[in-house]
Parts: C-alpha cells; structure tokens; sequence
C-alpha cells in the first residue's frame, strides 16, 4: 500500500545540526524549536533512518509539520518555496509552457525573463537546493562518524544521500552555473563554502555518479521501496549530465549520453497509457513497485492527501490550472470535482505557443479551453480575462476512474525522471549525429505513436517540439530550450517572453539565474554570475 511505504516520511524529524553553514544568508536560516545534539538522537538505525527521510520529505514538503505549520527556512514561503513548486517556477513558468495570472511578489520577472538577485522565487529554489544539499551532507557525515551498534544499513542509506545530493547538486549547475560546493566533509564552518565552477562541478558530479554505479552499496535498478533512489536515478542524472555536457563543461558528450539511454531504456519499457503516469495512483506505474506494466516512473517525489501534504509538488500543478473564478459565461468554470480536487485556485495558463504545438488527435492535449481563448491577452490579471488555455495534465483521480482519497490535498506523484525523457534523449543524440540514427528514430516513434501522432522525421526541430509535448510541466523545458539555443534568442518567441506581449529576445544572462544578493553578502567567496 502507498501509504504504509509513506509512513517512514510522516514521522522524519527536523535534525538540522548546523546547516546553516551552506546557507549564508541570515534572513533564511534552518528552523529547529527544539535544537539537539546529534549524540542525542542519532543512536539507532531508527534515528538515521528518521533522518535519511528528512532527506526525501525535503523534497516533498515544506517542512516536518504539514502544509499549514513551520517551514524548514525561516524567510521562504512554505508554499511557492516547496522545493518540486520552486521547481516549475523556475524550469516551466520562465518558458513558453507557462504563465501565471497571480500577481504574487515579483512572479511575473520569471515569465518575462527579466528577474535579479532579490527574486524571491529564484532565491526559494536556490535555498531549497542548499538546504537538501546540507541535510545530505550531514547525514553523510553522521553516519560515518557513528560507532554504534546495529547500523546494519549504513552503507545503503549513505548511498542514497549521496543519490539525493546528487539531484539536487544536478538542479544547481543547471540553474545557477558557478556554485557553493560542500560535501560531508568541508560543509561546517563559519566562513561558507567555496565557489566550483561549473565544468568542475560537472566532473564531480561524474565522479560521484560513476562510483555509485559501480559500487554495491545503493539498490539496483527497481529494488528499493517505492519512493526511494536507486541507481536509475543516478543513471537518469549522469545521462541529463552528458546531454548537457556542451553547455556545462564546453564539450560535447552525446554519444556518451546516447549509451547510458540505451541502458536505462532496456531497464524501463514505456507504459502503455501516456496519462496514467499523471494520476492519483500513478505511483503503480514506478518500477519500484509490482504492479504490471508498472515501469516507466524512475524516480518520483511522493504526494498523498492523507499523509504527505504540501501546497507545492503536484497539489501546485492540479489546483492551481483549475479555473474556478466565475467569467463572463459558465463554460469558463471548470469541473474541480472532475479533477478530484475541492476547487481550484485560478493561477496558471498555457501559452499559446505551446498549446499551438499539438495536434487535435494528441492524447497529451490536455486542455481545458472553454470560454478561454487559446492565446494570453493580459500577462496578469486576477479576474483571469483571456489567459489561455488550461492544463489538465495532472489529475487527482486514479487511472480508473475511481476516487482519490482525498479531495483538499492530491494522491499525485510528482515525476523526476521518468523513461520516456530517455527514449528522446536517444533521439536528440542521434539527430546530433552521435548515436545510431535507425535506433533513434524508433524511439522517437515510440513516444509519438503512443501519443497517438504518428511517426516524425528525425529532425532537431521535431525533437524539442516533442520533448515539449512529452514532458511538459515536469521540469525539463528550459533546460531543453537553453542546449537548442532557442531561451534568449530570437530563433523563437512567446507571449510576453521578455516582458513584451508578442514576446521579443532577452539578453544570453538570463540563462542563469544569479546567486542571491544575500548569500553573497553572507560568504565573501562567492561571486555573481554575469549580467546580474
């Protein structure tokens, strides 16, 4: 049952001893109300597997005391500051996919590319990186340092930190370039870490993904419990790395990209069904669970509605596309109860530039266009006006129909990785002429025919096209549009995309976000990233 394995996250505790070190800036510092020494606790492979869960619930939440309660970092909102919510915001509402209607703070800079080092939601992201980053490394450091009796698992829960650490550090030299960089053993101090710069981080990176592969320490491919990494994710991380690698570390790594998708394809078949991997019980469709046909989901990051809560994560992407604010005619009010939620909060809108990328016989098409026109009139409006379509890709109702079990807050997995980015990663290798094209042109087919379109031409064009289609409002698209050179440029415009409705080119800064002001008040060894 989803909820037993969930139960280790219900109960983490916040165990923070000292992580402050990687986050300097004194306004956002970790919360403990009741500060305790790791000797205290930490004296059972109970307590360390408390404290390994903090290490996933950070992902998942806010904080250890539900949606409502204290937050992990005084000074970041405990709803658009959840890490996978702060997630969309930066990799999907900066892009062509889309926009918000709320005028929350400065929300709209990061749709209009035209964000500092005061934003508040790059600073989340940022924050909540370091934060997962320092309770990995203290982990880490903890149980080395332990000599207690019965820590039978403690070569395989320092493993998965390591795995965790690992994808949050992949988040970093993706968004923010030249980093702070601390493991276990260097992150404690007063100073701060020192800055990495970005291709050395890459070759961390590769290390420390090589050695996890290589060693027995972390589980096989589907052997550990639903919810938890195993080497798929790291196999998923070094691939994105090697996809990457020309704009990361300034050389090309297709052909070694295109060999790591070969693998993990062989270990993760394509589901049959493209919108069952969206549902309340999508969490069937992992390959660390039995359900047949369940393979697809690498790594997710859990949601369920009666034990792990969050107004980020997938409850973000359901309530906030769901239209409730009653317009100029009913048709403008969408079905909540449909959706399996309570009602909707009236957020986010498609673009019609991406919307316009569909077929009408697409199953991915999962839109909500009644009363709306499908492209975005007014950037911000509260009342809604003509904001564009509506996404209904994610859906609080299981894959059959039935009910969620609760309404208030989703059943909804969040996907990390999942199968099919691997099938198009192989395309895009291929088209690049760094992989068999034959092969690459079959699992372009793959994904296309399932959606129901029909084979595509090998062709770059096609590919982000349908990467786009694929995988959207999963975290992926500005990383996809900044390695085929279309994010700042003028080879391709949305609405509003620089501030300008009919959208217009930025300057190349803004494919970073920068470091925030006060991380780099609070550590003198940091340096901003250009332009900002």
């Amino acid at each position: 049952m989803k909820k037993n394995i969930l139960a280790i996250f219900g109960i983490a505790i916040s165990m923070v001893f000292g992580l402050s070190s990687c986050v300097g800036d004194l306004e956002v510092t970790p919360i403990d109300e009741n500060i305790v020494l790791p000797e205290d606790v930490l004296n059972s492979q109970a307590a360390f597997e408390s404290l390994l869960a903090k290490c996933y619930q950070g992902l998942c939440c806010s904080g250890s005391f539900g949606p409502d309660d204290v937050a992990d970092m005084d000074g970041i909102d405990g709803g658009f500051g959840q890490y996978m919510r702060a997630l969309i915001n930066m990799e999907e509402l900066s892009t062509d996919v889309i926009t918000c209607c709320w005028n929350d703070g400065n929300i709209a800079d990061i749709h209009n590319l035209s964000w500092n080092s005061s934003n508040e939601f790059s600073l989340s992201m940022y924050y909540r990186i370091y934060y997962q980053i320092s309770i990995c490394n203290e982990f880490i450091r903890q149980s080395k340092a332990t000599t207690i009796e019965g820590y039978t698992n403690k070569a395989a829960y320092m493993a998965e930190a390591r795995a965790l650490r690992l994808l949050s550090y992949y988040h970093a030299i993706d968004m923010f370039g030249n980093v702070p960089f601390a493991t276990e053993d260097n992150s404690v101090g007063s100073e701060g870490p020192d800055q990495i710069k970005r291709a050395d981080l890459f070759n961390w990176m590769e290390t420390e993904a090589k050695e996890l592969l290589d060693g027995t320490d972390l589980a096989e491919v589907g052997k550990n419990e639903y919810g938890r990494a195993d080497k798929g994710l790291v196999q998923m991380i070094l691939a994105k790395l090697y996809l990457n690698a020309e704009i990361w570390k300034g050389e090309a790594m297709y052909d070694k990209c295109a060999s790591l998708c070969e693998t993990i394809i062989s270990e993760y078949p394509l589901h049959s069904n493209w919108s069952d991997l969206f549902c309340a019980d999508n969490h069937l469709f992992s390959k660390n669970t039995t359900y047949p046909g369940g393979d697809e989901i690498i790594f997710l990051s859990p949601q369920d509605g009666m034990v792990l809560q969050s107004y980020g994560s997938t409850n973000f992407l359901v309530f906030a596309s769901t239209w409730a604010v009653k317009g100029d005619t009913d048709d403008r009010i969408m079905d909540a109860a449909a959706l399996g939620i309570s009602s909707g909060w009236s957020g986010l809108s498609l673009t019609g530039a991406f919307t316009s990328k569909f077929a009408e016989k697409d199953v991915r098409a999962a839109f909500f266009k009644g009363g709306f026109g499908q492209y975005i009139d007014e950037l911000r409006d509260n009342i809604g006006g003509s904001n564009g379509w509506k996404s209904m890709k994610y859906k609080n109702v299981n894959h059959d129909g039935s009910e969620a079990q609760a309404a208030g807050f989703v059943d909804v997995d969040f996907p990390v990785f999942r199968s099919a980015d691997a099938y198009l990663m192989y395309a895009e290798c291929a088209a690049r002429g760094a992989a068999d094209k034959t092969k690459g042109q079959k699992y372009l087919n793959a994904i296309s025919n399932r959606a129901g379109i029909g084979d595509l031409a090998l062709t770059l064009d096609n590919i982000i096209d349908e990467r786009g289609r694929e995988l959207y409002l999963e975290g992926h698209r500005r990383q996809d549009l900044i390695r085929f050179g279309l994010f700042t440029t003028s080879k391709y415009l949305w609405e509003f995309k620089g501030g300008v409705g009919e959208g217009t080119e930025v300057s190349s800064i803004y494919n970073l976000y920068p470091i925030p002001s006060g991380e780099l008040n609070a550590n003198g060894k940091l340096s901003q990233n250009e332009g900002f």
